[in-house]
């Protein structure tokens, strides 16, 4: 990442245990250190970046090849790694996100980084309630539909239909 957030703690994409560097405390807006204080663990601001980068149209899969390996093996057990390609560096106040994607093809990528970009954006400063200094994303590859994968769809599809009718 070019610039660090300020007061940078240990990044960590899935901290089983929350340590005090692998938090973030925000201060309640009203009369900050008086009404308590909240804490968000990385994980879940990574989490949080995830789902808003999942529905973005041109986005077809988060992560590099390795960790999408391993993302198949979570769902064929039932579990999604909602965090998956994504990378946080939580400060006090502010964050930054690191993306690793593919990409679908014909969509153009700057347009998909720039939609990922500001939906991450939204959704952190919205829910979480931190600054977003910087979105990084790495394209690491771009999927390409072929004929297969339109046989596998229609596959799918047809064991639903057949239970309607």
């Amino acid at each position: 990442m070019t610039s660090q957030p300020q007061s940078t703690s240990s990044t960590t994409e899935h901290p089983t245990t929350a340590t005090p560097t692998d938090v973030a405390k925000i201060q309640s807006s009203d009369k900050p250190g008086e009404r308590g204080q909240t804490t968000v663990v990385d994980s879940v601001v990574a989490k949080v970046a995830g789902i808003a980068t999942q529905n973005i149209p041109g986005v077809y899969a988060l992560g590099g090849g390795a960790t999408r390996a391993l993302g198949a093996v979570r769902e064929a057990v039932g579990q999604k790694d909602l965090a998956q390609g994504i990378s946080v560096e939580v400060g006090q106040t502010q964050v930054a996100v690191d993306v690793t994607l593919v990409a679908e093809y014909p969509h153009p990528l700057q347009k998909v980084a720039d939609d990922v970009r500001s939906a991450i954006f939204e959704s952190i400063e919205g829910l979480v309630g931190m600054e977003v200094t910087e979105v990084n994303i790495t394209i690491t590859d771009i999927h390409i539909p072929s004929a297969d994968d339109d046989k596998d769809d229609e596959k799918e599809e047809a064991p639903k239909e057949a239970r309607v009718s």
